[in-house]
């Protein structure tokens, strides 16, 4: 920034509670020539109060929250304040209903995605859903040549930059502490089967009866009526308590900073939350009892060193990853960042007229018909309009079944059977919502 010259301005809008934290982390370790914003915005998916305070922690908004807007408001604030670039740190399937109301507002700010966490390998989708910005952003060099891989191969690509993962602060790797917990890292959708989750419930029961003096913390993202980034078909939590868990068992919410702090060592099947650890010099175990394949996205840790079992959870087994593995997997040097000399540059095109709109080109079928059920699948009750109404109305039943395909066709494939050791839980009343992880 030249010497007197005002900051360039980004505005960051985020909806669940990984995308709020991420977008929050990353333009606020922006340099001091940029003067960042953060808003919420009003979705289903928006974090509780707890959530919010637990995702902000470490930032300039930690005990002060930023607004929570409406997609309308949120449009007319870009048109108001015209910031120099607008950071769409939400969900997927919202980013090009967001977008569309960045096009709505009348001014052209530089565009902005990304991914929050560990996304590797590239998937199509991931890449389609963020195709209208003019910068997608990743987290290790293995993602960048990934997704600029698959992208070569579809329309309209984007471009790809390089940023450390905000939220993870590096320290010197340390010993286990005595005393600490043994952390477990939930995640919504990994493992997904219901059977996968009762045998990841028992282990941790079993890893707390096993070391009666010490502490297993399964750390949660969602109490109990409170939305998360993907939908836990199967409460991790819930299905712990069920088993009756030894006092030195808790289930618990809260920053992630806090738990590593004082843990013995992390345990999960993929989450970010590793990579948190590892930073703080936390050991850790990646469990591979479920698989190693891309749908896990666990595929990138297996030179890690830190793969284990279900048995090693039980035995408080942790690992550091090998040093080779770190360089090329979010830990490479932040001198090679790239995100934001990119993203100027971006903003001297757009100020010199030669930086082009980009055009939607997946995901267009059905014209405004489709585009009426991306916002109500983007804001749910929020979205009063009737267009959207009709359209959940006809899309809907087509979308359950697929889906209901989808899950035969896995069920024929994996041939499992249940396992018969877990207590029956009460079936769910007609109509009530999938809850997420609850904390006592």
């Amino acid at each position: 920034m030249r010497a007197g010259a005002a900051p360039q301005r980004i505005l960051a809008v985020g909806d669940s509670d990984s995308y709020v934290k991420w977008g929050a982390f990353l333009v606020d370790r922006m340099p001091h020539s940029w003067a960042p914003e953060l808003a919420v915005l009003a979705t289903p998916w928006q974090p509780s109060a707890a959530q919010l305070d637990a995702a902000l922690t470490g930032t300039r908004w930690q005990g002060d929250p930023p607004p929570t807007i409406t997609l309308e408001q949120f449009t007319r604030r870009i048109a108001e304040e015209r910031p120099d670039a607008v950071l769409l740190a939400v969900r997927g399937p919202s980013v090009k209903v967001v977008h569309r109301a960045v096009t709505a507002s009348g001014h052209r700010p530089v565009v902005v995605s990304g991914l929050p966490g560990i996304s590797f390998p590239a998937t199509w989708k991931a890449i389609a859903y963020r195709a209208q910005a003019d910068l997608v952003v990743v987290h290790s060099r293995r993602e960048v040549a990934s997704f600029e891989a698959l992208a070569e191969r579809m329309p309209g690509r984007p471009s790809f930059a390089l940023a450390s993962l905000p939220f993870v602060v590096r320290s010197a790797a340390r010993e286990p502490r005595s005393g600490g917990p043994l952390l477990f890292a939930v995640q919504a959708k990994f493992p997904a089967e219901l059977e996968d989750r009762e045998r990841l419930a028992l282990a941790l029961v079993a890893a707390a009866r096993r070391h009666p003096e010490r502490s297993v913390i399964v750390k949660v993202r969602a109490a109990a009526g409170e939305m998360q980034t993907h939908l836990e078909r199967h409460d991790l939590g819930e299905l712990v308590l069920r088993l009756d868990p030894p006092p030195n068992l808790a289930v618990q919410g809260g920053p992630m900073a806090e738990h590593l702090a004082r843990a013995a060592g992390l345990v999960t099947v993929s989450s970010t939350a590793l990579l948190e650890a590892i930073g703080a010099g936390v050991p850790v175990l990646a469990l591979s009892d479920f698989g190693i394949r891309r749908s896990l996205v666990n595929t990138a840790f297996v030179d890690g060193g830190f793969l284990g079992t279900l048995q090693d959870l039980e035995e408080w087994e942790f690992r550091h990853p090998a040093p080779a593995w770190l360089e090329e997997n979010w830990f490479h040097d932040p001198a090679l960042d790239d995100w934001v000399p990119r993203l100027e540059r971006l903003v001297a095109e757009r100020d010199a007229g030669i930086l082009p709109v980009r055009v939607q080109v997946t995901g267009t079928a059905g014209g405004a018909l489709r585009r009426a059920w991306d916002r109500k699948r983007a804001l749910g009750a929020l979205d009063r309009s009737w267009s959207g109404r009709f359209a959940l109305a006809v899309g809907t039943p087509t979308l359950r079944l697929l889906l209901l395909i989808r899950s035969l066709r896995r069920g024929l494939r994996r041939g499992r059977r249940p396992l018969g050791t877990f207590p029956a839980a009460a079936p769910p009343l007609d109509g009530a919502p999938v809850s997420s992880s609850r904390v006592p």
